[in-house]
Formats: C-alpha cells, sequence, structure tokens
C-alpha cells in the first residue's frame, strides 16, 4: 500500500459518492459495495446502490444511490502480514 496516493471521498447529497484511491471492487450489490482502496477496505451500505463510473487505472469510482454508511477497516491480508512479520520477530 502506496501511502502517497491520495484519497478522497465526496458525498453530494446523501445519493452520489466519488471516491479517488480506488485499487479495486471486491463486490457489489444493491444494498453494499466493498471497495479496496490506497488507505484499506471501504465499505458503502446504502439502497438502490450502482457502480456509475470505475476506472480503476486512475483509481476513480462513482456510487449512485441513497448512501446511508461509509466504513473504512483493514485488508484481510494486512492483518496476515502483520501477524506474520509478528512471528518473525518472536
Amino acid at each position: 500500500m502506496d501511502e502517497k496516493i491520495m484519497q478522497s471521498l465526496v458525498l453530494e447529497n446523501k445519493e452520489v459518492l466519488n471516491v479517488t484511491g480506488v485499487e479495486g471492487v471486491d463486490n457489489f450489490n444493491d444494498e453494499t459495495v466493498v471497495l479496496i482502496t490506497s488507505k484499506g477496505r471501504l465499505t458503502i451500505k446504502g439502497e438502490n446502490l450502482s457502480i456509475s463510473k470505475l476506472n480503476v487505472d486512475e483509481g476513480k469510482l462513482m456510487v449512485k444511490g441513497i448512501i446511508n454508511s461509509m466504513v473504512f477497516s483493514e485488508y484481510e491480508g494486512q492483518r496476515e502480514k502483520v501477524s506474520l512479520v509478528k512471528k518473525l520477530f518472536k
């Protein structure tokens, strides 16, 4: 994960979310969109969600619908790497 990559979240009227720093889409449906971003996993929850624009090369994504929450968490792979490093240095 490159710490120099800037990330922004711009929410307009709780209906349009523009995200930068997107590395990929983990999964999505009309109630949940899970993104892999430069700053961790981003879970977006709402109603009638759709991905209207996605450009992974530029790291940009637009989600439309009624957005109720956005939550960041670690990658699953990050936890494994940390625990492996801890095991090596014990």
